[in-house]
């Protein structure tokens, strides 16, 4: 090839170089200090860095291409892939995620590389003590709690997690059944609330009195088992 053919060969490139180096400040500026973006000329693979924005490895421009990319260089143009999220680590032992994104001209042929390298170290400390923070007792029972914004809403649903497990229409529930879904609401404290009454009789097709006398029922049987189980301490 003549020196007028790789100069206007050169020149046809610039545009997709300026591109990626644009790139390469707009995702420094975006992403902050702990963020790298290289972008590599592979016309001269011993000085290939051609623009460096940030400073997370320490290189400067003028510097050669890495091992990893020649490794991929070393494949056929069409057999060659974009490198995403993979890990590295710098001289000083920063840890870094990773990406390489390769530059390819009209003709399909690879030029140069986009690769993108932030500095995780910190985020892996942060990480760990978060995990510390987030873990929970392996002791105690899991537990479940809702936030409502009305007592209604409260009654509402701590009526309808116990009528679930039921698994049938309320009007289809037998007597001891009804009895059953009461009891479970009064272990859950549903009737300390004002009204819970009124509602879990409109829900069970039976009147407030009924559910009183449920109520009674099972606040006698409590009681019962309660002194019977004193007596035999």
């Amino acid at each position: 090839m003549l020196e007028k053919d790789v100069a206007e060969l050169k020149e046809s490139n610039r545009p997709i170089f300026d591109l990626a180096i644009r790139t390469a400040d707009m995702l420094v500026k975006m992403f902050g200090s702990r963020c790298e973006v290289a972008v590599h000329d592979f016309s001269d693979l011993k000085r290939s860095l051609i623009h460096l924005a940030g400073s997370v490895t320490g290189r400067k421009i003028g510097s050669p291409i890495t091992d990893l990319v020649l490794n991929e260089l070393a494949k056929k143009d069409h057999d060659i892939e974009d490198i995403p999220s993979y890990k590295t680590q710098s001289n000083k032992g920063n840890v870094m995620k990773s990406a390489t994104i390769f530059l390819r001209d009209i003709h399909g042929k690879i030029i140069g590389a986009l690769c993108i390298n932030y500095d995780i170290s910190l985020l892996m400390q942060f990480g760990g003590e978060i995990e510390e923070f987030i873990r929970f007792d392996d002791h105690q029972h899991s537990k479940s709690e809702n936030f409502f914004t009305s007592v209604q809403e409260v009654i509402h649903e701590m009526v309808e997690q116990v009528l679930v497990g039921f698994k049938k229409a309320p009007s289809l529930m037998t007597l001891d059944e009804k009895v059953e879904c009461v009891r479970q609401l009064e272990e859950k404290g549903t009737f300390l609330i004002k009204g819970a009454t009124d509602y879990v009789a409109s829900v069970l097709g039976v009147s407030k009195f009924t559910v009183y006398n449920y109520l009674q029922k099972i606040r006698t049987i409590n009681e019962f088992q309660q002194e019977d189980l004193a007596e035999h301490k």
